[in-house]
Formats: structure tokens, sequence, C-alpha cells
């Protein structure tokens, strides 16, 4: 197999590689880490052996990501809610269409966050079986289980989802713009009633720092007044500007200052106002949108 040949099945396949890795690391440094690895191990195989080499490609970024998840869970306690790095239509960093993750329901920021209070094992199995199809009998080699077990982890993962208590609406994306665009403005208008009118009574706003900005919150706020205060204590009065933008595939609000991205804000809404606010500060999850 020639290295044009490698180079060919690289750029048929990556953006295939790189959704599945995103969708169970949440950040893109690491998926492009698992993307890297995976397409390394291609080529120090035997290509021409391989019938399949998408199947192939999907199952080894499998074995990858586990690898990476399982060594992520040995390191040091996060501080703080943990959010995925967050995917921003306006801000695009990858020109080629086929270096952008594929937005869609499965890159929803809560479901991301749900997934990563799985166990390895479990967010591998509901990833490659219920997103991208895979058989329980070949998610089974990657996670060392039988089909049967396998097949367990993903309904302990589905039960998981299912019983996160957030609610599900079906709403536009005209509507959820519309929420969106009153929530930038109330924030930017820094009036502290403007924006609690925006908020359900019983909205639960989480802010992830990783523990590097001073005074984020490291645990969740709920109840619209409690959570205006943290809001305006946060991003109030330091002539920030608020703008309406795509966050992992749905409206969300992208904060910046002095053209430096400060935070990015995605919203759970029922069309009418906004019932979850999920904050992204930490830096090194904003850094590719900084970049340049």
């Amino acid at each position: 197999m020639t290295d044009t040949t490698v180079a060919d099945l690289w750029h048929q396949h990556r953006k295939r590689v790189l959704d599945v890795s995103y969708r169970m690391l949440g950040t893109l440094t690491d998926a492009e880490d698992a993307l890297q690895e995976t397409f390394a191990r291609l080529t120090r195989s035997d290509v021409d052996a391989i019938d399949d080499v998408e199947g192939w490609l999907v199952t080894v970024a499998g074995r990858v990501c586990l690898d990476m998840l399982r060594a992520g869970a040995t390191r040091r306690r996060y501080l703080g809610p943990w959010l995925p790095e967050p995917l921003i239509d306006q801000y695009a960093s990858a020109p080629d269409p086929a270096d952008r993750v594929t937005l869609d329901d499965t890159v929803r920021i809560a479901l991301l966050a749900v997934l990563h209070t799985l166990s390895p094992a479990e967010r591998v199995a509901f990833v490659l079986h219920d997103v991208f199809g895979l058989t329980f009998e070949a998610i089974g080699e990657i996670v060392g289980r039988s089909p049967a077990a396998t097949r367990k982890l993903a309904s302990r993962a589905r039960t998981a989802i299912r019983d996160d208590p957030e609610p599900r609406f079906d709403v536009t994306t005209a509507q959820a713009r519309s929420v969106a665009e009153r929530f930038a403005a109330a924030c930017a208008g820094g009036d502290i009633a403007d924006l609690a009118a925006v908020l359900a009574p019983d909205v639960v706003g989480e802010f992830d720092s990783g523990g590097r900005v001073a005074g984020a919150p490291h645990d969740a706020r709920v109840g619209a007044e409690l959570v205006s205060i943290v809001l305006a204590g946060s991003l109030f009065g330091a002539g920030a500007d608020f703008r309406v933008a795509g966050v992992n595939g749905r409206p969300g609000v992208v904060v910046s200052l002095r053209g430096r991205v400060m935070a990015v804000i995605d919203l759970e809404t029922d069309g009418h106002r906004v019932l979850a606010i999920r904050a992204i500060g930490n830096p090194e999850k904003l850094a590719r949108l900084n970049r340049g």
C-alpha cells in the first residue's frame, strides 16, 4: 500500500474518525490526538488485508479513545462542573469541512456532559452502538467484554441519559434563537431584572472554569435570582460583547472582551425562557477560538 493511498484514506475517512472521537472524548484537542493515533496505526497495518477500512478505523478509534478515557480517569479530579469543548459555528477553525465535527443532537452540551459521568466502557459502548451502529460483538472486542455484557454497558448509559433531570422540549431553531437573543440583550444591557425575566424560576446554571477563572462557582446554581446575580458578577460591567452563535448545533451565546472569547454559553430552553445555562470559560477549552 503506497503512501499516496494512505493519504487518500485519510481524506476519505478522517471526518468519521473525528466524529467518533469527539463524542467520546469531549474535546477537539483530544479528538484530534485520537485521530492521529488511529491513522498512525493504519500506516503500521497491512491495509490491503482490511476489507472495510472505515469500519476498521472506527473500531481502532474506539480502542484509542477507551485508552485515553481510562488514562483520564486516573488523573486529578476536575475542579467544578465538566463541560465539553464547544463547537462554535461562527468561529470555525477548520476551513475544510472534512475537519469539522458533524453537528447533530448527539453533540449537545448536556448529552456530552452526562456521557462524561459514565465509565469509559459505558461511554464507548453507547457511542459506538447507539450513535455509530457497531454491533455489540465488535464493541465487546474493544472493551474486553462479552456481547451480553457490552449490551448491558450501553443499556446503563441509556438509563443515565434518560434519567438525567433536564427536561427536553420540542423547540424550533427560530424559537431557541429568539430566546438566545433576549438572553444576550439582557446580559449586554446589564440589568439583573431584565436577565431574570428571561430565565425560568428554577433555572440551573453551571460554569466550567476548570478552576482557572477567579471567583467562578464550583457547583451548580439554581433559581432565576441567584443565577442572575452570578452572571451579573461574572459578565456585567466589563464592556463585554454578547453574540448569538451556534453552540454545538443550536443557538447559544459567545461572550467576548476586546476581541477575545471569554465564555461560551449553551442555553436549554422551552422556546420561551431559559431552563439551563452551561457556560464554558476554561481557557484551555476556548484556546482554539482565540487563535490568531
